[in-house]
């Protein structure tokens, strides 16, 4: 009897998931007021005060003096610094390995709202190299990274990211129509992995696999990137194998450290 009490999934508490509703509200927001905040979320606005003032104790929302609004505090960001470096140092011996295998680029990345973050980089030993840097913030859309993401997000969450998202194109083959990308998004779920031919730049093919949660959420994901006289098809193929088993084993291990 103990066991089954012990295993059984418990009914999430509803507090905390809206504490969490509000502090999603700022993933492109710089700053909100509280009856944007409450519309956004769905709930009363003294319902949505009550929550606020919480957070703001805990100095995870910090109020603008001047303005009255609210945006993220030090204490949320010192947090989500500590997760990063903590997930790019578990991640960093299979970049090391995916480098010495393909010779290509090797990137982490994480979702910052509609777009994507480089947390680590691994740098390819040919002089023809990708300009992606530590800390850089490309779009969803147009990136391998971005789609691996993207394809494997809860449903409803990437229905709201797919309506938040403003289509540039950067290059001749950039994806600017939102049916074509769920398209994508099917077959990359299909398939494993993402791709970008020279979606972002031209030249340059990059492949990408997520990285899941305990939840089976995607946190991340990693990719090799390189210029496409270097990425024909079999080399392709092979940097796609690469990727699924680097990216389940590196899922498998997230899950056991409980980092993300």
């Amino acid at each position: 009897m103990m066991n089954n009490m012990t295993t059984r999934k418990q009914p999430p508490i509803q507090s905390i998931t809206r504490a969490f509703s509000i502090l999603r509200c700022f993933s492109d927001k710089q700053e909100l007021g509280l009856t944007e905040i409450s519309i956004m979320v769905g709930l009363h606005k003294s319902t949505t005060a009550g929550i606020i003032n919480t957070l703001k104790d805990e100095a995870l929302l910090v109020q603008n003096q001047e303005n009255g609004k609210l945006k993220l505090g030090i204490e949320l960001f010192c947090l989500a610094v500590n997760a990063k470096m903590e997930l790019g140092e578990l991640v960093m011996p299979y970049l090391d390995h995916l480098l010495q295998k393909t010779e290509e680029t090797v990137n982490l990345a994480i979702r910052d709202g509609v777009h994507i973050v480089y947390i680590e980089k691994k740098e390819s030993p040919h002089s023809m190299r990708i300009c992606t840097n530590v800390g850089k913030r490309l779009p969803l859309y147009c990136t391998a990274i971005g789609k691996a993401i993207l394809a494997f997000m809860d449903e409803t969450e990437r229905e709201r990211v797919l309506n938040e998202l403003v289509f540039h194109p950067f290059t001749e083959k950039t994806i600017t129509d939102k049916r074509k990308l769920l398209e994508i998004l099917e077959s990359i779920r299909i398939e494993g992995v993402s791709y970008d031919f020279e979606e972002l730049e031209n030249g340059l093919i990059c492949i990408a696999a997520p990285i899941f949660d305990k939840y089976g959420q995607p946190v991340a994901a990693v990719s090799v990137s390189g210029p496409s006289i270097r990425m024909g098809k079999s080399v392709r193929q092979n940097i796609k194998q690469l990727l699924l088993r680097e990216s389940q084993a590196i899922s498998k291990r997230l899950v056991k450290t409980s980092i993300v």
